[in-house]
């Protein structure tokens, strides 16, 4: 998740840096995937859905870093992390302040749908509203807004083909 307020928060870089984020594309074991449903804190009906996952911290890795990240969002410890899958550079506006990220996609299994969003930040406890499991089915026909924007149709080729050699580089968004 983007944890900005209007400057850098401890840990975090600078207004106009380049964020690292690693991101977790977490299935269970009928294959559905783990996603958090966000919203803009100022206006609360502009929403979207979005994979686990944060900036990196002190001097952890990518991987210590989804880890961290899908503990305190979701409550789930016991993950068995994959390859990076995709990496994708992307900006956007969130409480008040521009994100340029560059995000790093794991691929991460699980036998544990339960959830506990308990260690979630202040900043996502005003801005996550809940966490919902999605069969590729249903993501690929819902009509909201869901980031990558091509989720459904990597998921999908995910879910057929398997992980990918090599981290694919996805398109830049900017919103």
């Amino acid at each position: 998740m983007a944890s900005g307020r209007a400057g850098a928060a401890p840990g975090e870089p600078a207004e106009g840096t380049v964020r690292q984020v690693s991101r977790i594309v977490l299935l269970d074991p009928d294959d559905r995937i783990l996603l958090l449903h966000g919203f803009e804190p100022a206006r609360p009906t502009e929403t979207w859905w979005f994979t686990p996952g944060g900036g990196l911290e002190g001097t952890e890795s990518h991987e210590e870093a989804a880890r961290r990240e899908l503990a305190e969002e979701t409550g789930i410890t016991d993950a068995v992390l994959g390859p990076v899958l995709w990496k994708r550079r992307c900006a956007f506006p969130f409480d008040g302040r521009r994100w340029e990220q560059d995000e790093w996609y794991y691929l991460g299994r699980t036998d544990r749908t339960a959830t506990d969003p308990g260690g979630q930040t202040e900043l996502e406890r005003r801005s996550v509203s809940g966490l919902r499991w999605w069969t590729s089915e249903e993501l690929s026909a819902s009509h909201e807004t869901v980031y990558p924007t091509r989720l459904a149709e990597l998921l999908r080729m995910l879910l057929v083909e398997g992980p990918p050699n090599a981290p694919v580089l996805l398109e830049t968004e900017r919103v």
